[in-house]
């Protein structure tokens, strides 16, 4: 019954969600330059996500999502332009997340000993070797890039997975691994003194946002059809990052509602073409001083009457007992009154 009731919590606002957009498509409501809006903004929600989950809930500062990005987009478009159809499309998005998981694995066990600004130079400088080594490879095309790859990606391609990233995430997070994840983020030395392995769980968290962003890139390929080593800069790491913070740090909803706020914003200040950097900063600065935890803080959005009929659970950071602190002025009862 559990799981039944766990199931449709997340299918009903899903279905929900896939129906409504889907007919809005077909009434004709949602144009081509609305459409490549929203295929923006759904990858940018499995970016900042799957960022969120190092960033956010295991406290590591990573600037390399866009490395990562990179060999997803460029082995799913390779593999697709060799295999034309639904199953290359398939087999080079799965390819490049694989890839993209690997790769991240290989790094995350060296680099992920590192604290602080340490590893944020690190994972830096991991994207921009990628990015060098893509810029010079033959099979990539170099700095000219490729284009006229085969587009496969469409509502139902990218919704599927959409819903897959999140529902994953959702469930990791709220694991037993989640919870060894927000341990080493709260206090990495106090997880090392009870037992976790905080190495292990950061390189398996790491790992696993390097496969989901690897399957941002091969969806961003495969819509967008060309490729270029200069899009997967410092820059866009950043804009990652900058959605993740805007969001919120350890808020999964936070990213969502960033992601979407970025975007209509980029959207409206697109008519004001030399004031739109300058004011998108300025929007920026002024939302991180009135709100510096973020859009949502820690917090996720409640699901109201769907979370009270299908049993809401609450965040795994709640799930801890506060500690008992003494006050100075408090008196310790005896073993006699406590009995």
């Amino acid at each position: 019954m559990g799981a039944v009731r766990n199931i449709l919590r997340w299918l009903v606002p899903l279905g929900l969600a896939y129906g409504i957009v889907l007919a809005l498509i077909q009434v004709g409501v949602i144009n081509n330059y609305l459409f490549a809006t929203m295929m923006t903004i759904c990858i940018n929600i499995i970016l900042a996500t799957s960022l969120n989950l190092v960033v956010g809930f295991t406290g590591q500062l990573a600037l390399g999502h866009a490395g990562f990005m990179a060999i997803g987009a460029y082995t799913c478009a390779i593999i697709t332009m060799r295999v034309d159809g639904i199953v290359g499309f398939v087999l080079g998005v799965l390819a490049g997340a694989v890839l993209a998981a690997v790769v991240g694995f290989l790094i995350g066990l060296p680099v992920l000993r590192l604290r602080g600004d340490y590893l944020a130079i690190a994972t830096l400088g991991m994207a921009e070797i990628i990015r060098v080594f893509i810029n010079n490879m033959g099979i990539t095309n170099g700095a000219a890039g490729l284009s006229g790859i085969p587009r496969h990606v469409d509502w139902n391609w990218m919704f599927f997975f959409l819903a897959l990233t999140l529902v994953f995430l959702w469930h990791y997070i709220r694991s037993a691994h989640g919870r060894r994840a927000i341990a080493v983020r709260e206090d990495e030395i106090a997880a090392e003194a009870i037992g976790i392995d905080t190495t292990r769980v950061k390189v398996q968290t790491f790992t696993i946002a390097a496969f989901f962003a690897g399957i941002g890139g091969g969806l961003y390929a495969s819509y967008f059809y060309v490729l270029q080593p200069s899009q997967f800069g410092f820059l866009k790491s950043i804009d990652i990052l900058v959605i993740v913070v805007l969001g919120g740090l350890g808020s999964m909803s936070g990213s969502i509602i960033a992601a979407i706020v970025l975007a209509v914003l980029s959207t409206f200040l697109a008519q004001f073409t030399d004031l739109r950097m300058i004011i998108y900063s300025l929007l920026l600065v002024l939302i991180m001083i009135f709100r510096p935890g973020g859009i949502m803080g820690s917090r996720e959005v409640s699901l109201g009457i769907l979370g009270k009929v299908f049993g809401e659970r609450k965040d795994p950071a709640a799930m801890v007992a506060p500690p008992i602190v003494k006050q100075d002025d408090e008196e310790v009862p005896s073993d006699e009154e406590v009995k």
